[in-house]
C-alpha cells in the first residue's frame, strides 16, 4: 500500500488561517499589528521571487509589511545603519535580510546586527544558543515547519528513532536539536548523517522518522528506508526543464521507490517548501507579542 502524503501546502493553509485570526485579535484587543521588513540587496531573480512570496503572505495575513530594496553596490556600513533603524522601529517586529548578499558585504556581520528579538529567521547566535538549551525564542523556519508537519500528521515522535541526513546550519543541525529536546513533537533519539558517514543506509534503515536535507537529487533510495517509516524530504533540486520551459523538480528521496516502503512521505514540490514562509509569519506574530509584552 502506497504511503500517505503529508501535504505541506494544506497544513500551511491551515496555519495561515489560524494566524489571520490571531492578527485580527491582536489588532482588535491590543491595538498592535505584526510588522515585518524584508531587505533585498541587488536584483537576484531567485531572491526577488522569495521576497515577493514573503510580502504577499504578510499582506494576506494583515501584517504591516515593508519591502526595502537596496542597490547591489550598497556599502556594508549603510546596510548596518539600515538594520539599526529597523531594530529601533517599534512598528517592525521581524527583520529579514534576504541572502545571498553581494560579495563585498560580510553576511555574518549583517545577520549578527539584527536584534535577536526581531530575528524571525532564527539564525542569530543568541537564538541558536537558546535553541540548544531548549529555550528558543524563534525556531529556524524550515525545521519549525518540519516539526509542525510531524505533529499535525499525527506522527509519533516521542521515543522514535529519528535520522537526519544533512548537517547544514539552516536545516540539519537545528532539526536534530529540536527533535532531541523535551516537549511536543520531540523527545526522539536522533542520529545525524552526512556525506562523510560510512554506510549511510545502515543508519537510514533504522529510522522511524527519516528527514533528508542532503541537497542531492534522489540520494535516498527505497531500499534505504525502514518499512513503515515517515519520510520528510526537504530537497528541492532542479534536474531539467520540460519542452515548455517548466522546471522539473526532484527531492533528495527517490519518491516513487520510497512511497512503496514508507507509511507517510512529503511530496516535492508541495511538501516542506510551503511551510517555510508560513513559519516565518508565525515567528513574526510571536515577535509582535514578545515585543509588546502580550502573553494571551
Amino acid at each position: 500500500m502506497a504511503a500517505k502524503l503529508i501535504k505541506g501546502a494544506e497544513v500551511a493553509k491551515e496555519i495561515r488561517a489560524e494566524l489571520k485570526e490571531e492578527v485580527a485579535r491582536l489588532k482588535e484587543k491590543h491595538g498592535v499589528v505584526p510588522g515585518l521588513v524584508t531587505i533585498l540587496v541587488g536584483e537576484n531573480p531567485a531572491s526577488q521571487s522569495y521576497v515577493r512570496a514573503k510580502q504577499k503572505t504578510a499582506h494576506e495575513l494583515g501584517f504591516y509589511s515593508v519591502q526595502d530594496d537596496q542597490p547591489a553596490d550598497i556599502s556594508e556600513e549603510t546596510l548596518l545603519g539600515l538594520i539599526d533603524k529597523y531594530n529601533k522601529d517599534p512598528k517592525i517586529h521581524g527583520i529579514l535580510v534576504q541572502l545571498p548578499l553581494p560579495k563585498h558585504i560580510n553576511e555574518t556581520k549583517i545577520l549578527y546586527a539584527i536584534d535577536p528579538d526581531k530575528d524571525v529567521d532564527g539564525f542569530h547566535p543568541v537564538n541558536v544558543g537558546k535553541l540548544m538549551i531548549g529555550e528558543a525564542n524563534y525556531l529556524p523556519c524550515t525545521p519549525f515547519g518540519i516539526q509542525e508537519l510531524l505533529i499535525r500528521s499525527g506522527t509519533q515522535v516521542e521515543g522514535a528513532e529519528a535520522v537526519v541526513v544533512g548537517r547544514s546550519n539552516i536545516v540539519g543541525k537545528p532539526i536534530a536539536m529540536m527533535l532531541v529536546q523535551k516537549g511536543p513533537g520531540a523527545n526522539a533519539t536522533v542520529t545525524v548523517c552526512h556525506t562523510r558517514t560510512k554506510d549511510i543506509a545502515f543508519h537510514t534503515k533504522r529510522a522511524d522518522i527519516l528527514i533528508v536535507a542532503a541537497g542531492v537529487p534522489e540520494y535516498i533510495k527505497g531500499d534505504m528506508i525502514k518499512p513503515g517509516a515517515v519520510v520528510i524530504d526537504v530537497g528541492v533540486n532542479e534536474v531539467g526543464r520540460t519542452p515548455e520551459g517548466k522546471r522539473i523538480l526532484k527531492g533528495d528521496v527517490a519518491f516513487d521507490e520510497a512511497k512503496e516502503v514508507a507509511s507517510a512521505i512529503t511530496p516535492v514540490p508541495g511538501g516542506v517548501g510551503p511551510m517555510t514562509i508560513t513559519m516565518l509569519m508565525k515567528n513574526t506574530v510571536k515577535a509582535c507579542k514578545v515585543l509588546n509584552n502580550i502573553n494571551d
